[in-house]
């Protein structure tokens, strides 16, 4: 039996993606609000970045909801009440919204999954006094929960009917999404 594309974006970035766990964790980024805030300020610049993807035609006919699923607005809501000015884009992003299909449907991958793990972060950043309307608003669950929406979203994925340069796309758009994502978190978390 084939692998679903869900089964090969796991296989093929755990590498990636767990190298950018661990470098985020590392950092410390809910000790206190002065770090939290350059976690706000990465999230920032990264939902930016991919907020092209939520007004895509070809997405949007794959995924249910995806012009409601982006998070860009609860960042910028979020550096107003922590007092955080936006922060200027310092490192180049790549350019999500350009991307062929598979490719955009790996980063968005990356995205819409940083929500599931959410979940837990948000925990942290109540103990430093935040929440889901105050400061933490990037870190809500979907209204209809997380784990439904991420079915949904892989549902949805698995349903892309991708031969195997499709599927080495989908991976590599996925990479490169984690590791923009590290770069930021390198750059705008203190060490």
């Amino acid at each position: 039996m084939s692998k679903t594309n869900l089964e090969i974006l796991r296989e093929e970035t755990s590498e990636t993606h767990n190298r950018l766990d661990k470098a985020i964790m590392a950092r410390n980024p809910f000790a206190d609000t002065t770090r939290y805030g350059g976690f706000v300020q990465m999230q920032h610049l990264l939902h930016e970045a991919m907020r092209p993807l939520y007004s895509r035609a070809d997405l949007a006919a794959i995924i249910p909801d995806l012009e409601t699923l982006g998070r860009s607005d609860a960042t910028t809501a979020d550096l107003e009440d922590l007092s955080l000015p936006t922060p200027v884009a310092e490192l180049s992003a790549p350019d999500f919204g350009a991307m062929p299909l598979p490719k955009a449907l790996g980063a968005l991958y990356v995205i819409e999954g940083s929500n599931l793990g959410a979940a837990f972060l948000l925990k942290a950043a109540k103990a430093l006094g935040l929440s889901e309307t105050h400061g933490a608003r990037h870190l809500a669950g979907a209204p209809e929960g997380r784990a439904r929406h991420w079915a949904t979203f892989t549902t949805a994925l698995n349903t892309l009917d991708l031969d195997e340069s499709g599927r080495a796309d989908l991976a590599e758009g996925a990479r490169t999404a984690f590791d923009y994502t590290h770069k930021l978190a390198m750059h705008h978390i203190a060490a």
